[in-house]
């Protein structure tokens, strides 16, 4: 069964909704709109009920229009036979009209005028054009016609209504009122843009007056018939006028309605481009909110899917982090923080606890794992217990400097020669081996190194056993608690040597005292220190110190892996000019050989060659034994681990490190000093001397500005960053310390908190009172910024004449043929017109004497430094490089 809407039935049968809607009531039918649907019932009977009350309408209808036209035809032709009507009677019926139009229709549209049976003859009556065209075409007779005579007429009617209204009988003044009214209307027709109010109050006067005249009583029409030919002329003369200017009227009226038809199109087709452009708007708005709907809910079904059930967390991390885990909104994070009492932000770092108790608060399960390894790190490697074995402890030897630890550590390296009978130990690598009872004790020297703090720092356990040396008269000193205090850090077992027991004014039990003071209480005081009375210089109680080592490192039980990759810490590097890098490297774990990768920091390389403590080459270095390694790339800082690793993980671990170290080095701030600016400009440092200038008034800082950006140097460029007027603040000192600058004050002084703020950030403040000496130390301090120049001076030449071989040296017998010989020039040495070496005079003697210079013609023998090449006829000359300031 089909189903019509309300609209579709209305359509249908020619009626509007409401008369539908309405009849569906009548048959309790319940309808809500023009919308609603009705079933195929429902229409039909819809229709059946319009179409009878259709029938009774139209039955009435034609009986009303039987009426109408005889009514109005009656009317109308009266009104037509009275346009033969004298010009009096025309004229009083007028102003009789007149007047009732003025009481009763002053206050009615201009286009509406009524007649005096109340129709309205100033409007088409579209009802009337439908049933009767009969009484159509008299009402155009009579009112507004279609055939272009409307205008005439009213323009007749307007005519009368002003000239004629008042003066019935004055029939010259008549005339002159048509003239004038006629060059009235011509100025109007041709003057197009007079006031539209004033023409619309006007216009709607007379055209109401207008409209009335046809509409007179048909009594007056009968008396006009005996009118004189005079008058009658006079009429069709004065019609004659109103219809040349009806004429006129005309045109202008129809130029005006053309242009204000082309303004409505115009209108029109702007108003169709306006509604358009509007409808694309809308349109558009429409598509983007259905897209940010769907975007919306594209966002919240992925939301709903990224909430997390577990995480897993692996260290501290940010409130962004952890809601990106989550898959939470940072706002809920940080709201749950502040219920628990916390306050932090998107980017505030959270510790692994607080993290948890987020997540069990919103249902998520977290997991703990290892955190991620740093691609710069090596993982150390743990040994089983079983492939462990004793090693030798490791003994670090600390003290105060006048304490006697380089007698001590001197009566030890001797006890160990006369056992081993060895030729000697060397004391440059800084660490070595002993031999007592059978076991081996490696001893570090430490002081003047940095490795123990270094390795302090690090956490590294390099040091098994630490001996305290302290004097027996002059007790506990500030290197000494310094030292205890390192031991602590370190966490390891503590041994007293109580030195200088020899001396009259020991006093062992007032050391003892002290180091009591200080966490060290003795064993005989019920303490765990052992305090072992020693001296060095009378050789008592070595042997007791040794044992007391073995000891401590027995009850430690000192083990290691010796079969497994080499893992040590470097105690001292440094560059040598045949060998290249050296280093000194305490191997930890594992065993090192020759020809492996090791890796010590951004430093790496194969082992070219290994040498004990003895100056012997070995091949295998093993736990607790120290080294000297040659073959490294570079020197390793003194305190790095090394590890024995691949050849490739070896280089790309060192890239990564060397690029990690070079951004550290840019993101620091270099402090800058006018002392050390030449040893900065030496390094490539520093090419620009920034300047912050304050001063007691305007005057003096602008003579200072302009005095020191006249200074000029391709090397060297001043920059001034601030300079202003008044006393040195904090905020100087801190522009200073971002900036790398130093502050130069004139008459002005800073504060006690200024200047502790300038030594915190280390910035140079220097004030002035005399302005030429501020210039003066700045060029001073650009001079000695600027690269020296030197210049080469001939001293005098002398001839090799003999040659005489001593022990010690090579001794040249000389004649100085030009200049002098000096004993402290630098010297060439020339062999056929090459020079074979360049270097310093070791000693200068005449006969048996030294002495300073020989002039010419004299003889004196020559012993170069370090240097044995030498022949008869060389040539040695000598001269010296004398520096010349640099200029600005």
């Amino acid at each position: 069964m089909s189903k019509k809407r309300v609209y579709e039935v209305a359509k249908d049968l020619g009626v509007e909704n409401k008369v539908v809607i309405d009849a569906l009531k009548k048959h309790n039918v319940e309808v809500k709109s023009h919308m609603s649907t009705v079933e195929d019932s429902q229409v039909s009977m819809i229709k059946q009920s319009l179409a009878g009350g259709a029938k009774q309408a139209q039955s009435e209808a034609p009986k009303a229009t039987q009426q109408a036209p005889q009514k109005k035809v009656h009317e109308y032709r009266r009104n037509e036979d009275g346009e033969r009507r004298g010009p009096k009677q025309d004229r009083n019926n007028r102003n009789d009209r007149n007047d009732r139009g003025d009481r009763n229709d002053r206050g009615e549209k201009r286009d509406r005028p009524f007649n005096r049976d109340g129709k309205n003859n100033g409007q088409r009556d579209h009802r009337n054009d439908r049933n009767d065209r009969g009484d159509n075409r008299s009402n155009q007779r009579n009112g507004q016609s279609r055939d272009g005579r409307r205008p005439e007429g009213r323009n007749d009617q307007r005519q009368d209504n002003r000239n004629g209204g008042n003066r019935p009988n004055n029939g010259g003044r008549f005339d002159r009122n048509n003239d004038r009214n006629h060059d009235r209307n011509n100025n109007r027709s041709n003057d197009r843009n007079n006031d539209r109010n004033n023409d619309r109050r006007n216009d709607g006067q007379r055209r109401e007056r207008r409209l009335e005249i046809p509409q007179v009583d048909p009594a007056l029409t009968v008396k006009t018939e005996g009118r004189d030919r005079q008058a009658s002329r006079e009429v069709d003369r004065q019609k004659e006028n109103r219809r040349f200017e009806s004429e006129h009227r005309n045109e202008n009226r129809s130029e005006r309605r053309n242009k204000k038809d082309k303004k409505g199109k115009k209108g029109e087709r702007t108003q169709s481009l306006v509604s358009s452009a509007l409808q694309k708007n809308k349109n558009k708005v429409k598509q983007r909110n259905e897209q940010h709907i769907k975007q919306k809910e594209e966002e919240r079904r992925k939301a709903e899917a990224a909430i997390a059930t577990s995480i897993e967390l692996s260290g501290p991390l940010t409130v962004k982090e952890l809601a990106e885990k989550m898959g939470r909104e940072v706002s809920e994070i940080i709201k749950k923080l502040m219920m628990l009492g916390v306050m932090a932000t998107i980017n505030q770092e959270i510790d692994v606890e607080t993290a948890m108790v987020l997540a069990e608060d919103f249902g998520v399960e977290v997991v703990e794992v290892e955190p991620e390894q740093d691609p710069t790190e090596i993982i150390e490697i743990e040994d089983s217990p079983e492939s462990l074995q004793a090693r030798p402890p490791v003994v670090t030897i600390m003290g105060h400097v006048d304490h006697g630890k380089t007698s001590l550590l001197d009566v030890i390296r001797s006890t160990n020669v006369t056992a081993s009978e060895a030729g000697g130990i060397t004391q440059h690598i800084g660490a070595y081996q002993v031999r007592y009872e059978g076991n081996k004790i490696t001893f570090l020297d430490t002081p003047g190194h940095e490795a123990f703090t270094a390795m302090r720092l690090r956490g590294a356990q390099s040091t098994d056993i630490a001996v305290l040396v302290v004097a027996a008269d002059d007790g506990v000193m500030p290197q000494t608690i310094e030292a205890i205090n390192h031991a602590k850090s370190a966490e390891v077992p503590i041994i007293v040597a109580i030195n200088k027991m020899d001396k009259p004014g020991a006093n062992p039990d007032h050391v003892k005292q002290q180091l009591s003071e200080h966490g060290l209480l003795p064993e005989e005081w019920g303490g765990d220190t052992i305090m072992v009375p020693v001296s060095a210089k009378q050789r008592q109680g070595i042997e007791d110190l040794l044992e007391t080592i073995l000891l401590v490192a027995e009850v430690q039980e000192l083990k290691a892996n010796p079969n497994r990759k080499a893992q040590g810490i470097v105690i001292e590097a440094q560059l040598d000019k045949g060998r290249g890098p050296v280093c000194t490297v305490l191997v930890q774990k594992g065993s090192l050989r020759v020809g492996e990768t090791i890796l010590a920091g951004v430093a790496y390389g194969k082992v070219r060659a290994m040498t004990n403590e003895r100056g012997e080459k070995v091949k295998v270095a093993r736990p607790s034994m120290p080294v000297e390694i040659l073959g490294l790339s570079d020197v390793p800082q003194a305190g790095e681990v090394i590890f024995a690793v691949d050849d490739n993980e070896a280089r790309s671990i060192a890239e990564k490190r060397i690029e990690k170290q070079r951004i550290t080095e840019m993101n620091a701030k270099t402090k800058v000093t006018l002392d050390d600016l030449f040893n900065q400009m030496q390094q490539g440092e520093l090419k620009d001397l920034n300047i912050i200038i304050k001063g007691d008034v305007q005057g003096s800082v602008e003579a200072l500005r302009q005095s020191l950006e006249g200074i000029k140097n391709p090397e060297v460029r001043i920059n001034i960053i601030h300079s202003a007027v008044g006393a040195i603040n904090e905020s100087d000192v801190m522009l200073a310390s971002a900036s790398g600058a130093i502050i130069i004050g004139f008459n002005v002084r800073p504060d006690a908190n200024v200047r502790k703020e300038a030594e915190k950030e280390s910035v140079d403040l220097r004030t002035y009172r005399v302005i030429y000496d501020a210039i003066n130390e700045i060029e001073a301090a650009m001079r000695g910024m600027l690269t020296p120049e030197f210049k080469e001076v001939i001293l005098g030449r002398a001839e090799v004449r003999q040659v005489i071989s001593t022990p010690k040296a090579i001794v040249a017998g000389s004649y100085v043929t030009e200049g002098k010989i000096t004993n402290n020039s630098e010297i060439r040495l020339i062999r056929d017109g090459i020079v074979i070496h360049e270097g310093h005079i070791d000693s200068l003697r005449r006969f048996k004497d030294e002495v300073k210079e020989v002039a010419t013609s004299f003889e004196c023998g020559i012993s170069l430094e370090r240097y044995r090449d030498v022949k008869e006829g060389d040539v040695i000359e000598a001269y010296k490089m004398e520096e010349i300031a640099p200029e600005l």
